[in-house]
This record gives structure tokens, sequence and C-alpha cells, in this order.
């Protein structure tokens, strides 16, 4: 019965010492990206981030060469 009890204690120990030290960490991992809306290119369709995107008329495009053929009268 002393085993038993002897690991119990132990187990014990080890699940709070690994609680301490995942709640008590200073460096938690990778850092966060920080999350940019995505937006839709009217001319492609391809996706980028609205921080790189070029807006014009209300619609949006991934390159200054989409911005200007989506300008052109039918350039969509």
């Amino acid at each position: 019965m002393g085993l038993v009890r002897l690991l119990f204690w132990i187990a014990l120990i080890a699940a709070a010492f690994w609680l301490w030290r995942r709640l008590f960490r200073k460096n938690p991992g990778k850092p966060r990206a920080t999350e940019v809306p995505m937006v839709r290119c009217a001319h492609c369709g391809v996706h980028v981030p609205q921080n790189k995107a070029l807006q014009a008329s209300g619609q949006w495009y991934c390159s200054q060469a989409h911005l200007e053929r989506g300008r052109q009268p039918g350039g969509h």
C-alpha cells in the first residue's frame, strides 16, 4: 500500500509543478500575429491582407496593375 501512496504523491506533485509552470511561464510560446482583415481583389479574386491592398471606388485590388485595369471601362 505504501508504494501506491508514494506514486500518488509523485503524480500529484508532478501535476502541480506542470500546472504552475504553464500558468506562470514568462514566454508563452510564439507571439501571436496581429490579425488583419482579408479583402478580395475586384479584378482577379485573390484574397490579400487589407493593409497590403489598394482601394478605389469602393473596390479592393491586389496590385496597381489590377487597380488600373479595374478603372478602365469594362475592366471587371
